[in-house]
């Protein structure tokens, strides 16, 4: 039996070159990503959901610098409000979550994936402080929610918390506004995976606040920052004559304001879908 000819030993040889060059280039481009392999799956398959599933109107990219550290804030309206933010960059955005979400059998091990840094609900978590500081200060990107909790309620926004102005202060970085509108949610962490949606990402500023830093002990300065981000999400949202509230410092909902938010939101949105 005759061997293969010398045009196909050249194809051959061509084709193994460029599957050598392909799949060098897979891992040269995987060592110059932030995100791990399981990250960046994650990362496609978070983008897929967000075009296709809530079509979500986004702009090009956030406008931060490579190695830039940034608080990244927003309003938060649903349990995917982190979603719309981490598409935009293929940078780990370090998302502060509820603990009860890491610890969660389901949401844990897909959070401990994405890197989030788990945080109490009530008053100032001191780790999760830490750690967001930690990572600020090395240039990386952390994601808050002055809020404290997903808005049920009919207004803009709830009272805000100091934590982003205390961590954004002590790394020394700019917090970045955001507002996200039309995100869904049914009262469930999961819920919205299950619901259409038209989502549009508003990104604004870059808030310098060089001017504040080392004031972070004094009288009023977290609280001035903390509306001053506030005003910035509503102007966003177009409402820039909308006056922000602070919260308490160990401010929680019972669960009896939760499950009338809860009711009350999912009363409107059967009333505006009739």
């Amino acid at each position: 039996m005759d061997g293969p000819t010398p045009q196909t030993l050249i194809a051959i040889c061509f084709l193994a070159v460029i599957l050598a060059l392909l799949l060098a280039a897979i891992v040269w481009r995987m060592r110059q990503s932030p995100l791990s392999p399981l990250q960046a799956f994650f990362w496609r398959l978070a983008w897929l959901i967000v075009k296709f599933q809530w079509r979500a109107e986004l702009p090009e990219k956030l406008p931060l610098p490579e190695g830039q550290g940034a608080i990244i804030i927003s309003n938060h309206r649903s349990s995917i409000d982190p979603f719309f933010i981490q598409v935009l960059t293929k940078r780990k955005v370090h998302t502060m979550v509820a603990r009860e979400y890491c610890e969660h059998p389901a949401f844990g091990p897909l959070l401990k994936i994405c890197e989030v840094i788990p945080v109490s609900r009530g008053g100032i978590d001191t780790a999760a402080t830490k750690t967001a500081i930690r990572f600020a200060s090395a240039g990386e990107l952390v994601g808050m929610f002055p809020e404290g909790r997903i808005n049920m309620t009919d207004e803009l926004l709830l009272p805000g918390r100091p934590g982003v102005a205390l961590i954004a202060l002590k790394a020394k970085v700019p917090i970045l506004p955001c507002y996200i509108e039309g995100s869904p949610y049914r009262g469930t962490a999961w819920s919205p995976f299950l619901m259409r949606a038209r989502v549009k990402l508003h990104v604004g500023e870059l808030i310098d606040l060089s001017e504040y830093y080392g004031r972070e002990q004094e009288d009023g300065v977290l609280a001035e920052i903390t509306l001053r981000c506030l005003k910035a999400i509503a102007e966003l949202a177009g409402q820039p004559n909308f006056e922000p509230k602070m919260a308490g410092r160990n401010w929680k909902p019972t669960s009896e304001q939760i499950e009338a938010d809860l009711a009350a939101n999912e009363a409107k949105r059967k009333q505006n879908s009739t």
